[in-house]
């Protein structure tokens, strides 16, 4: 049970209870969507609510606080990754669209083209380190 994530062994020991997410939430004192988001691993419960959850669901508090949460640790990393990512991404390709435009406007000597296209291609290299291959 080691590799089970806490959203996980919640989703779990809900399904064997029979139990839908809306009535879970209903037992707690919260919306079926904060459940949802428990058991994929996007966020935990309260800790106030963890004794109830642990008496619903059947299972000790131990063993609902011991469960392995490296996948919803990793879920914010990719994210922030992302998020990092996407303005100079953004900030590559209107380079590029510039240096077009400007470029069929005849008021971009080659000099700057080249120099706006390489700032992009950085900009590309550098979100490109961060990627998982």
């Amino acid at each position: 049970m080691s590799e089970l994530t806490m959203g996980g062994l919640i989703a779990a020991k809900r399904q064997e209870k029979g139990l839908t997410q809306l009535e879970l939430g209903e037992k707690l004192g919260v919306t079926d969507k904060a459940v949802s988001k428990w058991e994929r691993n996007i966020s935990c419960p309260d800790i106030g609510s963890i004794p109830r959850l642990a008496e619903v669901l059947g299972v000790s508090v131990e063993e609902l606080l011991r469960v392995n949460n490296t996948a919803a640790n990793e879920k914010p990393k990719k994210e922030i990754g992302f998020m990092l990512s996407l303005p100079f991404k953004a900030i590559a390709l209107a380079m590029g669209v510039a240096v077009a435009v400007l470029a069929v406007l005849e008021k971009l000597d080659a000099k700057s083209a080249f120099i706006m296209l390489g700032i992009g291609l950085a900009l590309l290299g550098i979100t490109s380190l961060g990627e998982d291959k």
